[in-house]
């Protein structure tokens, strides 16, 4: 089998100055103004990563990736099972595979992991018990030192190609093969996105020194506050409260790990309890943001965003 040519996702402008000049007003650059982070990344209970040097399309499971009957097969595999599927490959233009590889990862602190794997065709996974157990699966080899997955989907939006692919790049020059672009991980206004696994930790706004920095505190269990998104096993209400509360004891609490907080939701929030016994209510509220584009080209719309309204540590459990 012949694949297709890499080429048709890298049809996005590369870095240069007229490019430059145009993200100044795309959906990031507005976005910067004063739409808050926290609370904003996409929420998904497992992530299937399957390497795909190929086209991706604007949608993966538009039919560009793979033909039309496997695309459908493949999205009611992975929504039966919980699961979002990126397709990811190495930064530039690499070759492609004899075998591909496969990430897959829940990030829940009650009991996540994340294995790799490999696959000698995209149908493989059709195969494949996908159940997010509590226990690693056994499917693959555990993984447990940080992957960097940052979206550089092209085809999807001009800041994810600009923006994302140069910290990519740094990051793969640091970091080698624990490194990956990936496609649409949700909210390109956002952009540079980073996501990490097993923990589900996703950054937005990150440049690539700031991002090295990201992946150096979650190889060392720490939790990289700026920039932070949320984690992606809890509510946009949980991140919120999970970043509210870091924010607030990181400073007398050098020793807070990744691990250490865990999120209950509430009917205006979430209670965030440490692993210590201490426990903090956090109410949150809604704030309407002028409109603004989704995506680059898009018509504006409306945006909601959770915020923070109060902090309040409880004195029993």
């Amino acid at each position: 089998m012949t694949e297709p040519a890499r080429t048709a996702d890298y049809d996005a402008p590369g870095v240069d100055e007229t490019t430059a000049e145009a993200v100044a007003s795309t959906c990031s650059a507005m976005s910067a103004v004063d739409e808050p982070l926290p609370g904003t990344a996409s929420q998904t209970a497992g992530w299937l990563c399957l390497e795909h040097p190929g086209a991706w399309g604007r949608d993966v499971f538009g039919g560009e990736a793979f033909d039309p009957d496997l695309s459908e097969a493949l999205q009611r595999h992975t929504e039966a099972a919980g699961v979002r599927l990126l397709l990811i490959r190495r930064p530039g233009r690499a070759a492609w595979p004899a075998r591909r590889t496969v990430l897959f990862g829940r990030p829940d602190p009650a009991g996540g992991w994340c294995e790799r794997f490999d696959v000698a065709d995209p149908a493989d996974l059709l195969d494949l018990d996908l159940t997010l157990t509590a226990a690693s699966p056994g499917i693959g080899t555990p993984v447990s030192d940080p992957v960097a997955l940052v979206c550089a989907h092209g085809k999807r939006d001009l800041c994810c190609a600009v923006l994302g692919r140069p910290v990519a790049a740094t990051l793969a020059d640091r970091f080698g093969d624990a490194v990956w672009e990936c496609s649409h991980t949700g909210g390109h206004r956002f952009a540079p996105s980073l996501i990490l696994l097993p923990t589900g930790l996703t950054y937005g706004r990150l440049g690539p020194e700031a991002s090295v920095e990201a992946v150096l505190a979650a190889g060392r269990g720490e939790v990289y506050l700026p920039g932070l998104r949320g984690r992606s096993c809890w509510s946009p209400d949980g991140q919120v409260a999970e970043i509210a509360v870091r924010e607030r004891v990181s400073a007398s609490d050098a020793d807070l790990t990744v691990e250490d907080l865990l999120v209950g939701g509430r009917e205006a929030g979430a209670l965030v309890r440490h692993r210590d016994g201490r426990s903090w209510a956090v109410e949150t509220t809604r704030v309407e943001l002028e409109a603004r584009p989704p995506s680059c080209g898009a018509l504006a719309k409306s945006v909601t965003a959770v915020v923070a309204a109060a902090v309040t540590e409880r004195a029993g459990p």
